[in-house]
Order: C-alpha cells, then structure tokens, then sequence
C-alpha cells in the first residue's frame, strides 16, 4: 500500500477514480467535467489530493478542502470526497487515504478533519469511528441549495 498527496501530473490516474465516486453518488459519468474541475482545483490552490495505490494500482483518491475554525482560530481540513476502487475495498486503502490526510494535517497544523458521508453508508462510519473519528452530537448541519429559487 503505497498513499502519496497527487499532483496535477497525476490526473490520468486520479479522472476515472474520482468519475466512479460521482457516480456512486448518482451523478453521471462526465470525465471531461472531472478533469477541467480538477485541474481548476490544483491550478488555484483549492485542496489537496492523496492517490493510493494498492498491487501497484490506482486504487483509492481523498480530497481535502481547507477551511477555519473562528472557535479555535486554526485550520481545518474538510474531507469531502473519498472513494475506493471496488476492486481494492477491505484491504486498508480508505484507512491509509485517512491517515495520511491526518498526518498531512498535522504537518501544517490543523487541528482537525471534517467529514460528512450518508447515514446509510455504515461501511464508511465503521471505517471513521475505528480511525477515532467521533460523530457530532451537538450540530445538526444543514445545506441551502443555491441553484434553485428558496
């Protein structure tokens, strides 16, 4: 298991992954679409991204958005897109794509990662929770749509 921050060399690899995590979540599969959305994000500094790859394969991708915390007057890391290749699941590659985001963020100080993911996906909490991720029982969070009229 071999887990390293990508770079935009790394695209080729990183498109078709990050396609089938769209797709997961019900999107269709716009490759042309994920490549210029990634290029964007490396060509302005917006996040960072970690490749993993498992029997010498691209297995898994993470993506980090960094944000603030005004309550700690730090850095956090969002954690906003993992996936892993069917193929290479229940053999640690999420585990490694975590912990490598979390070596990243102490690294340049962060004081946390965030993450949200479905609350039918129990695979993903278990994964979580056994990494010392703790579920937040003192927000509830919300999302407001901007692409239709409120």
């Amino acid at each position: 298991m071999d887990v390293r921050q990508a770079t935009v060399q790394d695209l080729e690899l990183i498109v078709p992954l990050f396609d089938a995590y769209r797709q997961f979540y019900g999107q269709p599969s716009e490759p042309d679409r994920v490549k210029q959305f990634l290029v964007e994000r490396f060509e302005h500094n917006q996040s960072v991204l970690f490749l993993a790859f498992h029997n010498g394969h691209a297995a898994g991708v993470m993506q980090l958005y960094p944000s603030f915390s005004s309550a700690s007057l730090a850095r956090i890391f969002v954690l906003n897109d993992l996936f892993v290749n069917p193929d290479a699941r229940r053999h640690g590659v999420a585990s490694a794509l975590i912990r490598s985001a979390a070596d990243y963020g102490r690294r340049v100080r962060a004081v946390r990662l965030v993450l949200a993911t479905a609350v039918t996906n129990s695979t993903a909490q278990a994964v979580y929770e056994t990494l010392g991720g703790k579920r937040d029982v003192l927000f509830c969070h919300y999302q407001l749509s901007l692409s239709e009229p409120s």
